[in-house]
C-alpha cells in the first residue's frame, strides 16, 4: 500500500519506539475498511515493537486505536484511512505512543498533564486540509500525554452521513464532549490556552515583567520574522508579539514562486520562518494580539503596545508587520452562515462538498484557481466575478473555460447569503448593469475576494490609506519616528511572501539605522 520510498522512510522512524505499542482496529467488509486492514498490516510488518488486532468494537468503522505498554486504556482512535496530510499525524502518533519524545518544551508537557478535568475529543478533517494536521497533531500528543484526555480524529470523506447529521461544513472541525468546541486551524498552544483558563492570567503577568526592547516586532508573519532575524544578528534586543506566528502563510496551501525554494506549502514554510527566528535570541511572545499603539511622546522614547489580555510591551522603536486577513462580503447571511456552507478555504473544506453545487466569489487568481479545483470535486460551480471580466491570468481562465460543470457569471455583485437556519441554501446577486436579483440554489460559497489589513487598532496613530494600509516610504518608515512597518499591512504594492520577507528585512536595518543615530544615552532601552 505504501511505496518503497514512504516503506523504507517509515521502517527508520519506527526504529526510535522505545516501548512496544499496540494497534487494535474496528472493520468491515468496505473497501475504506480492506484499506485500513492492509496499511495496519504493512506498519505492524516494519517493527518488533508494533502489534496489530483486528478484533476492535468500536461504532465508526473502520477506525483502530493506538496505545502505549505504558497506557495500555486507548485515548487516541483514528476513524477513515489517515493519509494524504494526515499520514505525517499517524507517524507521528507512533513515534509518541511508542515513547519518542515530542519536540515541545518541557514546559508545555507539564502544561498538558496539569490539565484539570477530564476531555473526550472529536475532530473532523479531511485528506486535503492543510490546516487540519496542526489540530489532529495537537490533540494527539495532549491524548498520549494525559490519561484525562481521549481524542477521536475522523476522516470526514468516510463517514459523510455523520458529518451532515452534526453541520459539519467546515474543517477542521472539534467536538468536545459532543458539543462544538473550535472550528478552523488551533495550534498546540491555542488548544491548550482554551482548556487551561489561568493561561492567559499567567501570560500576562509574564509579559508585564518583560524589560522594554530596543525593536519590538508586532506579527509572525514572514515579513515580521524576517526582521526579528535581520535586528537579532545586529545584536539588539528584539522581542516578536505574534497573534498566530506565521500569519496567513499558515493558510496558504502551494507556494512555488519563494525564489530557491521549488515547492513548499504554507505551514512548512511558517515552521522554517520561525526555527530560523529561534536560532537567535529573540523573545517570541506567540497568541499575543496587539490592541493598541501608543507612540512614544518624545524623539528616542518608548513606545508602547497594550495587548489584548491587559499587559503591556515597551520598545524603542516598532516594526509593524500584522499582515492581512480574508476579505469578506459582509453581506446578510454571511455571517450567520460562516462554516455552515460559507467557507474561505477550497483545500481544506471543497472535499466536505463533494457532488454538491457551490459558488466561488471572485475573479481573480484565487478565485479561478479555487474554482478549478473544486470542479474536480463538486457536482457544479459557478463563479461570480464583479467586474465585467475575469481577473485572473490568461492560462487559469482558459483552464476554467474548458471546464463543464463551471458557469461564470460577471458584472454581478453578491447581494445576500440564503439558507434555512442550519446550511447554505443558495444566494443572490444582483446583475449589476440591469440591477435585477437573481437566485442561484446551491449548498457551499467560497470566497476569494481579496485581502484586509489588520490595522484597525493603529487607526489615530501612524498614517493610514483609505483602505487601511500603513503608510511606508522606500525605507518602511511610517508616520511616526520610530515606528517602521512591512508586509501586506502596508501600501506595498504587491503582496507576495517574497517581497514581504524583503519588506521586513528593511525595515529591521531601517530601525537599527534610527536606535544607533539615536543620543547615547537614548540607545539603551530604558526600564519600564
Amino acid at each position: 500500500m505504501l511505496d518503497a520510498a514512504t516503506t523504507q522512510q517509515l521502517t527508520q522512524y519506527l526504529g526510535m519506539l522505545r516501548r512496544p505499542i499496540a494497534l487494535v482496529a474496528t472493520l468491515g467488509d468496505d473497501a475504506k475498511s480492506t484499506e485500513t486492514r492492509n496499511l495496519l498490516t504493512q506498519i505492524a510488518g516494519l517493527s518488533d515493537k508494533v502489534s496489530v488486532a483486528f478484533d476492535g468494537t468500536d461504532a465508526r468503522v473502520p477506525s483502530f486505536t493506538i496505545a502505549s505498554a505504558l497506557q495500555p486504556e486507548a485515548h487516541v482512535r483514528f476513524a477513515g484511512v489517515p493519509l494524504g496530510h494526515e499520514f505525517t499525524s499517524l507517524v507521528l502518533a507512533l513515534l509518541w505512543a511508542g515513547g519518542h519524545p515530542p519536540k515541545v518544551s518541557d514546559e508545555t508537557l507539564a502544561q498538558i498533564r496539569a490539565l484539570p478535568g477530564t476531555h473526550s475529543f472529536e475532530m473532523y478533517f479531511s485528506l486535503s486540509c492543510h490546516n487540519c494536521p496542526d489540530v489532529v497533531q495537537a490533540l494527539t500528543l495532549i491524548a498520549l500525554t494525559n490519561p484525562n484526555v481521549s481524542a477521536t480524529l475522523i476522516e470526514g470523506g468516510a463517514f459523510q452521513g455523520e458529518v451532515e447529521a452534526r453541520g459539519v461544513m467546515a474543517v477542521p472541525a472539534t467536538f468536545l464532549d459532543g458539543a462544538m468546541w473550535g472550528s478552523g486551524k488551533m495550534t498546540l498552544e491555542e488548544i491548550l490556552a482554551k482548556l487551561d483558563t489561568g493561561a492567559a492570567d499567567r501570560a500576562a503577568a509574564e509579559i508585564a515583567a518583560k524589560a522594554p526592547y530596543e525593536v519590538l516586532i508586532v506579527g509572525g508573519g514572514p515579513a515580521g520574522a524576517a526582521a526579528a532575524i535581520y535586528t537579532a544578528r545586529k545584536g539588539i534586543r528584539t522581542g516578536v508579539a505574534a497573534e498566530r506566528f506565521g500569519g496567513q502563510v499558515m493558510d496558504t496551501m502551494g507556494i512555488e514562486n519563494f525564489i530557491s525554494v521549488s515547492q513548499t506549502d504554507g505551514p512548512k514554510l511558517a515552521a522554517a520562518l520561525e526555527s530560523h527566528v529561534r536560532d537567535y535570541d529573540v523573545d517570541v511572545m506567540n497568541l499575543q494580539r496587539a490592541e493598541q499603539l501608543i507612540p512614544a511622546t518624545r524623539p528616542g522614547g518608548l513606545h508602547e503596545i497594550v495587548l489584548a489580555n491587559g499587559a503591556s510591551l515597551k520598545a524603542r522603536s516598532v516594526i509593524l508587520s500584522t499582515g492581512a486577513r480574508w476579505r469578506k462580503m459582509n453581506v446578510p447571511g454571511e455571517k450567520e452562515y460562516a462554516n455552515k456552507g460559507v467557507a474561505y478555504c477550497p483545500h481544506c473544506d471543497g472535499p466536505l462538498f463533494k457532488g454538491k453545487r457551490v459558488a466561488v466569489i471572485g475573479g481573480g487568481n484565487s478565485g479561478v484557481e479555487a474554482a478549478i479545483d473544486l470542479a474536480g470535486i463538486v457536482a457544479h460551480v459557478t463563479l461570480i466575478e464583479f467586474d465585467s471580466q475575469l481577473r485572473a491570468d490568461a492560462v487559469l481562465q482558459a483552464k476554467l473555460r474548458s471546464l463543464p460543470n463551471v458557469a461564470v457569471i460577471t458584472s454581478a455583485l453578491t447581494t445576500e447569503v440564503l439558507g434555512d437556519g442550519s446550511k447554505v441554501t443558495g444566494l443572490v446577486y444582483q446583475d449589476r448593469p440591469t440591477e435585477t436579483l437573481h437566485t442561484v440554489e446551491l449548498e457551499g460559497i467560497f470566497v476569494q475576494i481579496g485581502l484586509v489589513p489588520n490595522t484597525e487598532w493603529l487607526k489615530g496613530t501612524v498614517a493610514l490609506t483609505p483602505r487601511g494600509e500603513i503608510e511606508i516610504d522606500a525605507r518602511g518608515e511610517t508616520s511616526v519616528p520610530g515606528i517602521f512597518a512591512a508586509g501586506d499591512a502596508t501600501t506595498v504594492p504587491y503582496k507576495q511572501i517574497i517581497i514581504a520577507t524583503g519588506a521586513g528585512a528593511t525595515a529591521a536595518l531601517s530601525a537599527f539605522d534610527y536606535l544607533i543615530r539615536l543620543p547615547a544615552e537614548e540607545r539603551v532601552a530604558e526600564a519600564a
